[in-house]
């Protein structure tokens, strides 16, 4: 609604300028968000680095949560479903890796709810053993123990699905 010889008054071009800084953070937002799904932390954190102001960034992830682009339960839901299907990972390792996104613990705590560690130790000791096949049977259970570790798996869960690995390998249990 500009027109040209129009006059205005302080207090409408400061609106204005509010209004542009709020909607290039919306837009900054959303550019950050359309590469993947992010925690509301991450986008936030992206923001701040932009200088973004905070009551800007607030504003903005209002809109966006109001809009259903940011989602800290269906993001938390969705990295452990990724993480399953592509890079599968024990509750622990995926534990922290949502804490470091910035995920609440309640999220957290809902979205690992269904994972089972033991067949994750399954799946990964299963991929992993044929690369193990032809070493003895102490550097077997060690590499194989210390790679389900790194993923995040518990030693007792360890613990069996190295046994179930070397006894399908052709191994005699100890």
């Amino acid at each position: 609604r500009l027109r040209v010889g129009q006059t205005w008054r302080e207090a409408d071009v400061e609106r204005l300028k509010q209004a542009a800084v709020a909607e290039s953070a919306y837009e900054l937002a959303l550019k950050v968000i359309s590469y993947r799904s992010r925690s509301e932390s991450e986008v936030r954190q992206n923001l701040k680095k932009k200088d973004v102001p905070e009551d800007v960034i607030d504003g903005a992830l209002a809109r966006l949560r109001r809009a259903g682009l940011v989602d800290d339960d269906g993001f938390a839901r969705y990295w452990v479903e990724n993480r399953s299907a592509f890079r599968p990972k024990g509750k622990r390792a995926l534990k922290v890796e949502l804490r470091q996104k910035g995920v609440p613990p309640k999220a957290i705590e809902e979205a690992l709810a269904g994972t089972d560690d033991a067949a994750v130790a399954r799946q990964l000791a299963t991929a992993r053993a044929p690369r193990l096949k032809s070493l003895p049977e102490r550097d077997f259970r060690r590499k194989l123990s210390e790679y389900l570790a790194r993923r995040g798996i518990d030693y007792e869960t360890i613990s069996e699905a190295v046994e179930r690995a070397w006894r399908e390998r052709g191994g005699d249990s100890t």
